[in-house]
């Protein structure tokens, strides 16, 4: 065993067991409250720049699995959970540990600390800038360390994590709802999908609902875009602050008349962003897979997965949006829709793996919209 620190900006200091790479990371410390997935959130763009505390106790018992990868890379900077499963057992064989995944991938862990206390400071006192340290340096030079750390607050994110080329996603499908998926042909409607840090879940599940899928970088024109001729555009997940990607509010305000658009998270906010909304960060952010959001005006619940830090404000939402969602916890927003244009964004992930599902429903929300536009463009 080695020593680990982990210390934040208010002066809090943690002793605890390294383990992963032996170095320090720095980073926004934040918090999941998911009980499994923790592959999902090691792998998820959205958590670049942030030191991830999991709250459930035991993590690391099913190890890691090739298939639950949302990105080729680990993403966060660091991981802090209160005990590191000594085992690592899956029914799909092959099981590799955390431990031995998180030093490959070169990213730093501290167990065996008091969670609790920490996610206490981080509801009290907000998300904090802090540093995981190799051994057991003093507490004054830890802490003066943590408060050194760079804020996510105005910085472009986004540009560490999209894709910098364009590609076609084609992979193997499969649906959550249990309907037979609907490989695409040549034929099949083109959605041209912004990679603002965007998880491969989504990428299958719009493969599985029958479109084309090509995927560009977060820097792309709407003129590039319109060269390609789609029947719809998705804005992906991301990390940061939205207001610090001035290019990609631009090219969603170009081509939210022309195209349906769906957004999730990060794409969501930078939608609000574009048609004349305005965003804040939230004290602490939602990030778990049991949030309860409410659909309006059927009022139906869903539990949903989310990992955000950023939201719109309700308060600033031009005649043309209205809210579509609710978050039960904060009543801030959780989705929104144009009244007259076929454009929606939900702040939560739809597509979430390992779940919960409830919220599948929206991609074929996406298809009826492309279907519906498509229609109308051809009468015209």
């Amino acid at each position: 065993m080695r020593e680990a620190t982990l210390a934040l900006e208010d002066g809090t200091v943690f002793r605890g067991i390294g383990f992963g790479a032996p170095r320090g990371a720095a980073g926004e410390v934040v918090f999941n409250t998911a009980l499994t997935g923790y592959q999902e959130v090691l792998t998820d763009p959205s958590y670049c720049g942030q030191i991830v505390t999991m709250t459930y106790p035991e993590i690391g018992n099913y190890g890691i699995a090739p298939e639950d990868m949302e990105s080729g890379k680990v993403q966060v900077e660091g991981f802090v959970v209160r005990n590191l499963s000594p085992i690592a057992s899956n029914w799909r064989g092959g099981a590799r540990s955390l431990e031995s995944f998180l030093s490959e991938h070169g990213i730093p862990g501290i167990s065996g600390i008091d969670t609790r206390k920490l996610v206490r400071i981080l509801r009290t006192k907000g998300a904090q800038r802090g540093v995981v340290l190799s051994g057991s340096p003093p507490e004054s030079e830890a802490v003066a360390l943590a408060r050194g750390v760079e804020s996510i607050v105005g910085i472009d994110m986004v540009c560490r994590v999209t894709s910098d080329r364009a590609y076609d996603w084609d992979d193997p499908v499969f649906r959550f709802d249990g309907a037979e998926s609907s490989a695409p042909d040549a034929q099949s409607p083109l959605v041209v999908a912004y990679d603002f840090g965007i998880k491969r879940n989504i990428l299958r599940l719009l493969v599985s609902h029958g479109f084309r899928v090509h995927v560009v970088p977060a820097s792309t024109p709407a003129s590039e875009v319109e060269m390609l001729r789609p029947a719809g555009v998705f804005l992906s997940n991301g990390p940061g602050d939205p207001d610090a990607v001035p290019y990609a509010i631009q090219a969603v305000r170009e081509l939210a008349p022309k195209y349906p658009l769906f957004g999730i998270c990060l794409g969501h906010q930078i939608l609000g962003l574009a048609l004349g909304a305005r965003t804040y960060k939230l004290k602490f952010g939602h990030r778990g897979a049991n949030h309860p959001v409410q659909e309006l005006p059927s009022m139906r619940v869903e539990v949903s997965s989310q990992n955000h830090g950023f939201a719109v404000d309700a308060s600033t939402l031009p005649p043309e949006l209205v809210v579509s969602h609710v978050n039960l916890n904060d009543r801030t927003v959780a989705g929104m829709r144009h009244r007259t244009l076929p454009l929606f964004s939900v702040q939560y992930h739809p597509e979430a793996s390992p779940g919960p599902h409830d919220s599948a429903y929206l991609f074929s929300q996406f298809v009826e919209s492309v279907r519906s536009r498509a229609a109308v463009m051809a009468r015209s």
